[in-house]
């Protein structure tokens, strides 16, 4: 695992106290970078971490990640941004704040993250490569699923959103969108083992993805091994995308 394909890298990643974000913080962190942990709970202390509690919803908080990248570090190479919150329902029966919830914490917090942020990354180390970006978007982005209309539509934005950073921000930063499928994390804590097993069966790989998977992709992507990829989306579902069992 301790590769140093991040090594002297400084990196930000959101939703960082569970579940993907916290599997990229520790695989970041064990290839050398020192990460801005960013989270609404506290993420956990570790070697090379650096915790703040804040909502990426927020204009403040990324003033905040800014400030501390620019104050510790002098610069920012790499950003996933990870942060996500699902309420399911279908669009008649989803509260209006509910849908602002989503498209602001899923979607929203990417654009904030950029306008605070862009400036940083890679900036004035082009020893160091282009800055890079990744963006965690889903499956849920090219397929539709009953009562999830807000994180869909959230999810799918960020797939068209990454490809125009791309174009806007290159050759300085590159920007990718990984796309998880069914990912054994806490979200699916109360899903019942049917509905489980359903999932399971509708990937080709017959099994949930697991954290640390996600963030193996997301550090290719963030590291010079991805140096020639940006614009892309990475699908991370196990087959899940591929499996149809209709004509």
């Amino acid at each position: 695992m301790n590769r140093d394909m991040l090594a002297g890298r400084v990196a930000v990643v959101t939703g960082a106290a569970s579940g993907i974000g916290a599997a990229t913080v520790e695989r970041f962190a064990a290839e050398g970078a020192q990460v801005i942990a960013v989270d609404v709970a506290a993420p956990a202390r570790a070697p090379g971490v650096h915790p703040l509690v804040g909502d990426v919803s927020s204009a403040q908080t990324w003033q905040e990640v800014a400030d501390l990248a620019r104050a510790e570090f002098g610069r920012l190479d790499v950003l996933f941004s990870n942060a996500s919150v699902t309420v399911r329902a279908p669009a008649h029966e989803l509260a209006e704040a509910d849908w602002n919830r989503q498209i602001a914490v899923n979607l929203t917090a990417t654009y904030l993250a950029m306008r605070s942020c862009v400036g940083l990354l890679g900036a004035g180390f082009p020893e160091r490569g282009a800055g890079s970006v990744v963006l965690c978007s889903s499956v849920h982005a090219i397929a539709g699923l009953p009562g999830h209309p807000g994180y869909a539509a959230a999810k799918g934005g960020l797939v068209s959103l990454g490809r125009q950073l791309a174009v806007e921000y290159g050759p300085a930063v590159r920007v990718n969108t990984v796309l998880p499928g069914p990912i054994l994390t806490a979200a699916w804590d109360g899903i019942g083992e049917e509905d489980r097993q359903r999932s399971v069966a509708g990937t080709a790989a017959r099994r949930f993805g697991r954290p640390e998977e996600v963030a193996a992709a997301v550090t290719f992507l963030a590291s010079e091994e991805g140096s020639y990829v940006t614009g892309a989306c990475l699908l991370v579902d196990g087959g899940w995308s591929a499996v149809k069992d209709s004509a």
